[in-house]
């Protein structure tokens, strides 16, 4: 894709609304849940493969330094890429200073990274985090140098581009990491494995966007883009330090292996919900964006994402609460028994996590950035307190505070978030508390009805894990879709499902040289 023309005017042609930005949406999220389904994949074969390679000192080792690398590799991206997104122009003047601007600021973050490598070691008692520390290091670096020309095709909504170039990164990095840790590397089989995967989306996100970036100049809107996007990326920082304190906490207080079982439980959790999120959050944003100027449309779509994220949401928020012991027990081994019963914690937030994140789909949709960074502020200070609430009764004390922390916030979000639009908080509630009475009810019935069977408990810990993920998912899986639909009165949340897969499978065909990648929950009604 060739981003500029000779005028240095952006070139890519996208629709700003009606049925072609819809048509647009959808082809983008097609692909983009079937490159999810893949990337789930990749991951599940890596957790399970490693799972059997490294020890859970290994983990918790990585661990207590990635805490704070992924801070720095996606805190700089997330502000450029949605400063670009939201921006009704984009020059190639503006595009190349930026690109300068971010190449710098990871330069700094990488020197700065290395230089505290002794500090961490020192924190945490464990020698090895300072060679660690210079080793994770150069994925800040290698994170830095695609930013803006990632941020320029999913401005042209090249979605499907993008998706198969993330599919085939993760399987390179996924690849590496075993390799190493076959051949005995242990710990560092991770670091090489993120590396790798920064390095393969760097070289694919180049050659897909073979834009070669012009000197930095004053532009007239350089200023006003940096401030969006320090309000980004100040309040994914905000989030971050919220939301990974808890890897900091349980590290410097049960230790390595421990951070390692509560790293595999949180994997899982993140996995089934922030494949979900992440694959849809780019779409969600670039649709909503071209239609925030017609606000009836507007809240249509974010209601019918919000209904349809419930649904997905909180059946598998009801399933993974059952069979998430036997699951991890069946991918990792017995070794790791003590990681599902952490899960088991963490499972039911599962299905409010994924709709609570909507609401930073709006704040950035509308540019209202300053309203997402004040927020933060309270979600910081609600979760933290949570988890020091949570620490002294152990790695589950924690999950349980993750858990609390997302019911308390969802309904407060939403609305501080919908304020400026309009969206009422009884529109939101109206839209998901069906599917948390169908899952809870369905989740129940399931829970009990096989609780007396003692023989299906007692069958061996390999097969038998299988054997009752099956029926138990099986069962679940009925009672909920009967409760949806007598919830409902009716079959059209099916319908609608239905409707929009079909839709989805149509799209993904034609999507092989057009646009798709993070599914428009835009549109997903």
């Amino acid at each position: 894709m060739k981003p500029f023309d000779a005028s240095g005017a952006f070139a890519p042609s996208v629709p700003r609304g009606g049925h072609a930005l819809r048509r647009l949406a959808v082809r983008g999220a097609g692909a983009t849940l079937l490159s999810g389904a893949i990337a789930l994949a990749i991951q599940i074969v890596a957790t399970v493969v490693l799972g059997r390679l490294l020890t859970p000192r290994d983990v918790g080792l990585a661990t207590m330094v990635t805490t704070f690398s992924l801070l720095l590799t996606n805190g700089p991206m997330n502000g450029f890429v949605d400063a670009l997104l939201q921006r009704k122009d984009v020059t190639h003047n503006l595009a190349s200073t930026l690109f300068w601007i971010n190449i710098g600021i990871g330069v700094a973050l990488t020197l700065g990274f290395v230089a505290v490598g002794p500090l961490m070691a020192r924190f945490y008692g464990e020698s090895p985090l300072t060679r660690l520390t210079a080793g994770f290091a150069a994925t800040v670096m290698l994170a830095t140098l695609p930013t803006i020309h990632a941020a320029l095709l999913r401005r042209a909504m090249r979605f499907t581009t993008i998706a198969k170039n993330d599919i085939v990164a993760r399987g390179v990095g996924v690849a590496t990491s075993i390799a190493f840790a076959m051949a005995g590397w242990g710990y560092w089989s991770l670091v090489m494995g993120a590396c790798a995967l920064a390095l393969s989306t760097t070289i694919g996100v180049w050659i897909l966007c073979p834009w070669v970036p012009g000197l930095p100049r004053r532009h007239s809107g350089t200023a006003e883009t940096m401030k969006f996007a320090w309000h980004i990326s100040a309040r994914f920082s905000l989030n971050y330090f919220a939301r990974n304190s808890d890897n900091l906490l349980v590290g410097w207080r049960f230790g390595a292996p421990a951070l390692g079982f509560y790293k595999k439980a949180y994997d899982l959790f993140a996995l089934s919900a922030g494949q979900l999120v992440s694959a849809t959050s780019n779409v969600a944003v670039s649709a909503l964006s071209r239609v925030r100027d017609d606000r009836p449309q507007y809240i249509r779509y974010v209601l019918g994402a919000v209904a349809v994220m419930s649904f997905i949401g909180m059946g598998l928020a009801g399933d993974l609460t059952l069979v998430g012991k036997d699951l991890i027990r069946l991918l990792l081994g017995p070794n790791w028994g003590p990681a599902g019963v952490i899960f088991t914690y963490f499972a039911p937030g599962i299905g409010i996590m994924i709709v609570y994140y909507i609401h930073g789909w709006i704040h950035v949709s509308i540019g209202r950035a300053d309203r997402w960074l004040v927020w933060s502020i309270v979600e910081w200070t609600v979760t933290l307190g949570l988890f020091l609430v949570g620490l002294p009764f152990g790695p589950e004390g924690i999950a349980v505070a993750w858990c609390v922390s997302y019911w308390l916030l969802v309904i407060p979000g939403m609305w501080y978030a919908g304020k400026p639009i309009d969206l009422r908080v009884g529109q939101v509630i109206g839209a998901v508390w069906r599917y948390i009475v169908a899952s809870g009810a369905a989740g129940m019935v399931t829970f009990f009805t096989f609780r007396a069977f003692v023989t299906l408990a007692a069958l061996p810990r390999g097969s038998g894990a299988a054997i009752r993920i099956i029926c138990m998912s099986t069962v679940f899986s009925v009672l909920y879709l009967a409760c949806v639909v007598i919830l409902h009165g009716g079959t059209e949340p099916l319908a609608r499902i239905l409707r929009l897969l079909a839709e989805l499978r149509g799209k993904a065909r034609a999507a092989g040289a057009e646009p798709s990648h993070p599914t428009g929950g835009a549109e997903l009604a």
